[in-house]
């Protein structure tokens, strides 16, 4: 069997010119970087200004187990199969981050014969998206040290500083570090830390900007630090919002590549889902649906992170409505959830898939309460059992929600079919766009709608905070951002905030540790559990099976 990098490798690409010409755009709209990829021109948004929008589908899943369980795979190859049955689909999906590829989960380019290509490019540093991403983070950062190094104008308490810098790696050494040691002429010494680019601001930011005057607008409203009397300090007041947008002018592009079958994807933006709203970029998104009759996009994680924050947070702020949406399970997660130890879940075990359907039964509830049609499919392994895949056709039956068995990862958009019609179908019998609604009114307070999601969406009792949050919603309230949407970092293992508790967790109550203010993306989060925003590698990270020749040949990346 091939591995999904050579798979890749062997896929017979065209010219990213081909590509943007089918999708009918023109070569002066798009910027080549090299023969299979290209950001796509400002010109070609107000070009497409006037066209009708397609059909926007989002693709979430259940609570996964650590190996994910393939949702971009289905993504990609429910876009393949739509172009089967002829109809006209474009991807809108999420760039990957450096963390997952060398850490726990390998590449985000799909898998199998659902692949987004070129996979190596995408996967690594592809048109240098997070790279500037990063470097406006940390350029805010060094202007921030250096106005308090060269007078500190603005009286900066040095205690109370609110960014942290960033990198796209997995690093646990630099979660708290101190810096400006080693003397006078190094800086303010104090206390700082480390984040995960794919968790900074500037990267929701830049996903939830419609243009580049509001991206400059956004990157100026980051709150940066207090002064010793207890005012707040923007990035505007530090006169960084200039220079941060001139790093990233060209990152705010969305770009193209192709599927193995040539299917159009653009892929822009990556936030997680478990610590920032998990969506692709609003831009990428809006364009995808300018230029097919159907836009499929993803979010990340379960519905209870990705979905929820796409739906709440996204959409509220680009007006997008979901026509249907297509919740992906796998058997063995759902036995995982079911409490088969991670060494069994390939053995039949219909007991326990049983018992851990109701984790899918949650999902389907929980999109329905946003006025979503569901299709659940199941991403099929070659250990499922007929009598494990009766069991759930049966379930759905009781649900009133149409499931279909795709067989992507194995012959990838061809194996979709039954998927696509099935979505297609739904749309057509009562597209959700009409009665798609958010979960809970902005103009409610930061502790009522985080009650809302904790009550709705994870079926908790309730919330709890520590001292830390509640002084940190006073003050978020007190500078006037209360009314705005609230993105929980929580972990993705299960609906509560604690990784060990799967199916559907009862009799628990979730626990706000810290509430963090991001004013530039336009919503507060509220850090639950043991949620890092800067994860660590595993014992035997991914990057030990990576390898390159001396030929430039790329191995072990999947």
């Amino acid at each position: 069997m091939l591995s999904d990098i050579e798979i890749a490798q062997q896929a017979k690409m065209l010219k990213i010119t081909e590509i943007a010409k089918n999708l009918g755009i023109n070569e002066d709209d798009i910027e080549p970087y090299g023969h299979y990829k290209a950001k796509l021109s400002e010109k070609l948004f107000s070009e497409t200004a006037d066209k009708p929008d397609g059909k926007l589908i989002l693709v979430t899943a259940i609570n996964p187990t650590p190996a994910g369980e393939g949702k971009t795979t289905i993504s990609v190859g429910l876009a393949e199969a739509m172009a089967k049955i002829g109809k006209n689909a474009v991807l809108a999906l999420r760039e990957p981050s450096l963390g997952p590829v060398f850490g726990i989960k390998g590449g985000a380019a799909g898998g199998g014969y659902a692949q987004v290509v070129p996979m190596e490019d995408i996967n690594l540093h592809f048109t240098g998206d997070m790279h500037a991403i990063t470097s406006a983070n940390n350029l805010l950062c060094a202007l921030l040290d250096n106005h308090m190094q060269q007078g500190n104008a603005l009286g900066i308490d040095q205690r109370r500083i609110m960014i942290d810098r960033c990198l796209d790696m997995n690093d646990r050494a630099l979660r708290n570090i101190v810096v400006g040691m080693g003397g006078k002429v190094n800086g303010i010494p104090r206390q700082d830390s480390f984040r995960i680019t794919v968790a900074s601001e500037v990267m929701a930011i830049l996903c939830l900007a419609s243009d580049l005057a509001d991206l400059k607008k956004r990157l100026g409203n980051i709150l940066v630090a207090y002064t010793y009397s207890g005012e707040p300090v923007y990035a505007r007041d530090l006169g960084a919002e200039g220079s941060m947008t001139a790093l990233l002018k060209d990152a705010l592009k969305p770009n193209l590549v192709q599927t193995l079958e040539n299917t159009p994807a653009l892929m822009h933006g990556g936030p997680f889902a478990n610590i920032a709203h998990g969506c692709n970029s609003v831009r990428a998104t809006k364009l995808a649906l300018k230029l097919g009759d159907y836009c499929i996009t993803e979010a990340g994680f379960g519905a209870d992170l990705g979905a929820e924050k796409f739906c709440d947070i996204k959409c509220r702020f680009a007006g997008l409505k979901p026509s249907c949406c297509v919740i992906v399970a796998t058997i063995r997660a759902l036995k995982y959830n079911g409490g088969v130890p991670k060494t069994e879940l390939t053995e039949e075990n219909t007991d326990a898939l049983k018992k851990g359907i109701v984790n899918l039964k949650t999902h389907i509830e929980n999109m329905r309460k946003f006025g979503l049609p569901a299709v659940v499919a199941i991403n099929r392994f070659h250990t499922d059992t007929d009598a494990e895949i009766q069991v759930i056709k049966e379930f759905c039956a009781e649900m009133g929600v149409e499931v279909s068995l795709a067989e992507i990862f194995a012959k990838g958009g061809e194996g979709g079919t039954d998927l696509a019609e099935k979505v297609c179908s739904v749309i057509e019998k009562s597209d959700g766009s009409a009665a798609f609604h958010q979960l809970y009114d902005t103009e409610l307070s930061i502790r009522e709608k985080l009650d809302i999601i904790a009550r709705e969406i994870y079926r908790a009792d309730g919330v709890n905070y520590t001292s830390q949050a509640e002084k940190a919603i006073a003050e978020i309230e007190k500078l006037g951002f209360g009314n705005t949407p609230v993105c929980v970092a929580k972990t993705q293992y299960s609906l509560s905030d604690d990784a060990a508790k799967l199916g559907k967790p009862e009799n628990f109550r979730i626990t706000v540790r810290d509430v963090k203010l991001s004013a530039g993306a336009g919503f507060v989060v509220a850090l639950t559990g043991d949620i890092m925003i800067m994860p660590g590698l595993p014992k035997a990270p991914a990057a030990l099976k990576i390898d390159c020749d001396n030929n430039g040949n790329i191995t072990g990346l999947f």
